[in-house]
């Protein structure tokens, strides 16, 4: 839906200057400074995982909060079903199929991410801002790749794509400190919401302005609260964790990431940094085996709206309005330009971001714009398109036309009753494909068949 200008937002003509007589005095005070930019990153959240977006298990206090002070976006992406490909798009603001690194589903120790390729980070150092990582990278190894070879002035976490959430360990795989190996103790969650907070006050001691990848690896598996340390050690390394799980352990692992977030938050607060910060919440891709994708189906490596739907709120005070929504078709990518451009930069003209910026219908009240966005799943031979209302679906053979606005669930096939719509679609997704890179023959995808209990 389409959202007023806010009385404490944008003058008008002003080409975006604050309302200054409308914002508390500590906006007032940095109204002419850069703004802070928090981008926090949940893994594997459902859509309905959170409070606000409609979880009737999950108690989440701050991150509904935080809907509540800024806007939820409704039909917001991942660029994939799958971790590091999303993390691809975000980080690079293109179609993650347009570098060899995205094409595994997700990236082994083969993939690295270039660093010689400009990425949200370096775009937004080169506005003097101190870039920080903080969670999971997942997009390449040492010697060849690293958060700090890609823009970011300091990284805290992992390399790798999940770990135990006491060991701090996949396989022979753990913490880092920038480029080097080190050992910590305590909650996995705990430790990276307690290294935000440090760093967010380093920058505050500097008088920087911080850009900060928030990369929780919660609520990913392997399925561990706060007090399950003896589940870890009975589990000695294998975080898959096909045996173990359940809603009550799924609640809490998400409370802990709730609580987390309200360290962020909270530290925002003393700092006087709240009112100047963009903080961003949402999720590398759909749901796993506890969360919530209510109202959609399918999950985690699929292209049904459950695999990449996820939950997408964005505070701003005195530019976003508090309590409001969009309907606005969002991608991962596009929070490079999106946020690049709140920081004072573009994006670079070599490598033209796929997405689009945001910020009219964040900070102005625009109007959705229609668009066409795509993806593609090597795993079951997925294909998916969505152009306004209407998605096409290829999935294990089986072709779809959904309109997903008026039918969310993807229960009613059109493909016979729109043929024209229906072609269409099919023949734009084949004119896009064309203009990415194949996937290599002997890349991974991942697939939940055979899993878990639930798939048909």
């Amino acid at each position: 839906m389409s959202q007023g200008i806010s009385r404490r937002g944008v003058m008008a003509g002003a080409a975006g200057a604050l309302a200054m007589a409308g914002l508390p005095s500590g906006a007032r005070a940095q109204a002419g400074a850069k703004p802070n930019i928090i981008y926090i990153m949940a893994d594997d959240m459902g859509y309905a995982d959170l409070g606000c977006f409609g979880s009737v298990s999950n108690k989440t206090p701050v991150i509904d909060r935080l809907a509540a002070e800024g806007m939820r976006l409704t039909h917001a992406y991942a660029n994939s079903s799958v971790c590091s490909p999303t993390r691809v798009g975000l980080l690079s603001g293109r179609y993650q199929y347009r570098l060899p690194v995205g094409l595994d589903e997700p990236g082994n120790i083969t993939g690295q991410f270039p660093p010689s390729h400009p990425t949200i980070a370096s775009l937004i150092r080169m506005q003097d801002y101190y870039t920080v990582l903080v969670g999971k990278w997942h997009l390449g190894t040492l010697p060849d790749t690293s958060p700090t070879m890609c823009g970011y002035d300091t990284f805290f976490g992992i390399f790798a794509g999940g770990a135990d959430y006491f060991t701090h360990r996949f396989g022979d795989a753990g913490l880092y400190e920038g480029e080097v190996p080190v050992e910590r103790i305590g909650y996995m969650t705990d430790l990276l919401g307690d290294r935000a907070v440090d760093e967010i006050n380093k920058a505050a001691d500097m008088a920087r302005p911080i850009f900060m990848s928030l990369h929780f690896t919660a609520p990913h598996w392997p399925w561990e609260g706060p007090e399950d340390e003896a589940v870890s050690k009975r589990l000695n390394g294998r975080i898959q964790h096909y045996d173990g799980g359940s809603l009550e352990t799924y609640a809490a692992m998400v409370k802990s990431l709730d609580d987390n977030v309200g360290k962020v938050l909270k530290v925002l607060d003393d700092r006087g940094l709240a009112d100047n910060t963009i903080v961003i919440f949402t999720s590398d891709n759909g749901g796993e085996r506890f969360s919530n994708t209510w109202p959609f189906i399918g999950m985690k490596a699929e292209l049904l709206e459950g695999g990449i739907r996820v939950p997408a709120i964005v505070r701003w005070p005195g530019r976003i309005r508090a309590g409001s929504v969009s309907s606005q078709v969002a991608m991962s990518m596009d929070w490079l330009p999106t946020l690049v451009a709140a920081a004072g930069g573009t994006p670079d003209p070599r490598y033209p971001s796929d997405g689009m910026t945001l910020l009219p219908q964040l900070t102005q009240g625009a109007a959705p714009v229609e668009r066409t966005v795509y993806w593609r799943f090597k795993a079951n031979e997925q294909k998916a398109i969505r152009r306004g209302p209407w998605k096409y679906l290829l999935l294990g053979g089986q072709e779809w036309l959904f309109n997903v606005v008026a039918d969310p669930r993807e229960r009613g096939n059109r493909k016979d009753r729109e043929p024209e719509i229906f072609e269409d679609l099919k023949a734009r997704w084949e004119a896009w494909n064309t203009t990415m890179l194949p996937y290599p023959a002997g890349s991974y995808s991942y697939s939940q068949e055979g899993h878990v209990a639930d798939r048909y």
